[in-house]
């Protein structure tokens, strides 16, 4: 009888943990797209307000010239006019995606926001794809994370290794 009861209790334990570690479509919340931004950064509509949302865990090239472009310029060896063709290729894409108007679920992690203020969010389409990962998978982004925010670092690792074995997007 007091190893049932210790079955039970341990059974309950495991399937309370469950649900509190796992996240549930309730952990997430909805927006509607106002624009894309660039390859790694929308704007939605929000708690009544405009946000612009980063996606965590990903880095797609910039899209205009700046001090980034530049700085990634020197680091990497790669033209200006080169990073910016790939911004915008990265931002066309993720325009093929997901359009103004649509409506997609947030995910949020340790950290709410970046210095920016922007949001930082797993962005989910209503079909359940996540945003992030079919950047990174398609090939037009690369993996950033900056700790504590890693949650699906290994997801995009893999998305991002597979994206480069295929030579897809931007490693065509």
């Amino acid at each position: 009888m007091q190893k049932v009861l210790k079955l039970s209790i341990y059974i309950i334990a495991v399937f309370f943990l469950i649900f509190i570690i796992t996240p549930t479509y309730s952990d997430f919340v909805t927006a509607k797209v106002a624009r894309i931004v660039d390859g790694d950064t929308i704007a939605v509509y929000y708690q009544g307000r405009y946000e612009k949302v980063r996606l965590i865990g990903i880095d797609t090239p910039e899209s205009r010239n700046n001090y980034k472009t530049r700085r990634d310029s020197r680091r990497s060896g790669i033209a200006i006019a080169e990073i910016i063709r790939q911004g915008r290729a990265a931002t066309r894409f993720v325009k093929s995606v997901v359009n103004k108007g649509d409506f997609v679920k947030l995910e949020f992690d340790v950290r709410l926001r970046d210095r920016y203020k922007r949001l930082l969010a797993y962005v989910y389409l209503m079909d359940g794809r996540m945003l992030n990962e079919v950047i990174i998978r398609s090939g037009y982004a690369s993996v950033m994370t900056y700790p504590p925010t890693v949650r699906y670092t290994d997801r995009f690792v893999r998305g991002y290794r597979y994206a480069r074995e295929k030579r897809l997007g931007l490693f065509r």
